[in-house]
C-alpha cells in the first residue's frame, strides 16, 4: 500500500510576506495555490498539508471562494437558500468548518513543539493515550471518530516532548481527509522524526461513518490497526506488552 508524507517543502519566498500581487486578482486563489504546488512539483492529495504553499491573506480568500461554490451544491440540491432561514448562512458555515476545523490540518503549519534532551537516560516503555481523534474519509467526506495510543521506547539521545503535545500532533494530522491506515502511518513518521526513539508505536480503533451512517449502515463494526517501529518490530515481548496495556485501556 502506498503511504502519504507530509509536505516539507517551502514556497518561494519572494512573495510569502507580502499580499497577493494585483495581477492575480482575477484568478480564483485556489488555482494560485494549484500553480506553485505544480511549479514545485508538489502533490496536493486530500491528507497532504499545503500550508507552505499559501500565502497571507489567502485562506481568507480561499473561504470566500469555497463558500461560493458550496452554494452552488445546495442549489444542485434543490435547496432554497433564499426563502429557508435554516439554509442561509449553510454555505459559509460548511466552508468555515472545512477550513479552518475538520480539514484545518491541510492548511496550516505544525503546531509548535517543544522538545527536551533525555538528560535522565529514561528507556522505559511509556505510553500516551487514549487520544481522542477526529477526522474524515476521503471517500465520502463522512466522519472518522476513534482514539489513538503511542508507545514510545526512548534511548539516551531521543527528545522528549510534553504530554499534550502528542495530542496536538496527532490533530494536525488527523484534521484532513484520508484513510485510517495512512494517518496511522504520518502519525508514525512523524513523530520517529521529531523523537528518535529505539522503538515507536501508534495504534488507532476509529468508528466510521461511511459505514455507520450509509452504505450497510452497520453501528457495531470497528476499525483497529497499528505500525510498529524499531524494537517494536524485532521484540515481541515489549509488543506483547505495549498491546496488552492498550487493550487494557480499552476495555477488551
Amino acid at each position: 500500500m502506498q503511504t502519504s508524507t507530509p509536505l516539507k517543502a517551502v514556497a518561494p519566498s519572494s512573495q510569502q510576506d507580502d499580499a497577493p500581487a494585483a495581477d492575480d486578482a482575477g484568478t480564483p486563489v485556489s488555482l494560485r495555490i494549484r500553480e506553485r504546488l505544480r511549479q514545485a512539483q508538489q502533490r496536493f492529495h486530500a491528507n497532504d498539508n499545503i500550508a507552505a504553499f499559501i500565502e497571507p491573506g489567502e485562506l481568507e480568500q480561499l473561504l470566500d471562494e469555497v463558500a461560493g461554490k458550496m452554494g452552488g451544491v445546495l442549489e444542485s440540491l434543490v435547496i432554497d437558500t433564499d426563502s429557508d432561514h435554516n439554509t442561509q448562512d449553510t454555505a459559509r458555515r460548511v466552508a468555515k468548518m472545512y477550513l479552518q476545523e475538520i480539514f484545518k490540518g491541510r492548511y496550516v503549519a505544525a503546531p509548535p513543539v517543544t522538545e527536551f534532551p533525555n538528560v535522565e537516560h529514561l528507556n522505559e516503555l511509556m505510553i500516551v493515550g487514549p487520544i481522542t481523534v477526529r477526522s474524515a474519509c476521503s471517500h465520502h467526506l463522512c466522519p472518522i471518530m476513534g482514539r489513538v495510543w503511542i508507545g514510545v521506547l526512548p534511548n539516551e539521545h531521543s527528545n522528549l516532548i510534553g504530554l499534550s503535545k502528542y495530542a496536538r500532533l496527532v490533530d494536525w494530522i488527523m484534521s484532513r481527509p484520508q484513510i485510517q491506515e495512512e494517518a496511522v502511518t504520518q502519525v508514525a513518521n512523524l513523530l520517529q522524526e521529531r523523537m528518535q526513539p529505539d522503538g515507536l508505536a501508534v495504534v488507532m480503533e476509529a468508528d466510521h461513518f461511511c459505514m455507520q451512517w450509509r452504505g450497510v449502515k452497520d453501528m457495531d463494526s470497528k476499525m483497529v490497526n497499528s505500525v510498529m517501529r524499531g524494537v517494536f518490530l524485532t521484540d515481541a515481548n515489549l509488543r506483547r506488552e505495549l498491546l496488552a496495556l492498550v487493550n487494557q485501556k480499552r476495555g477488551a
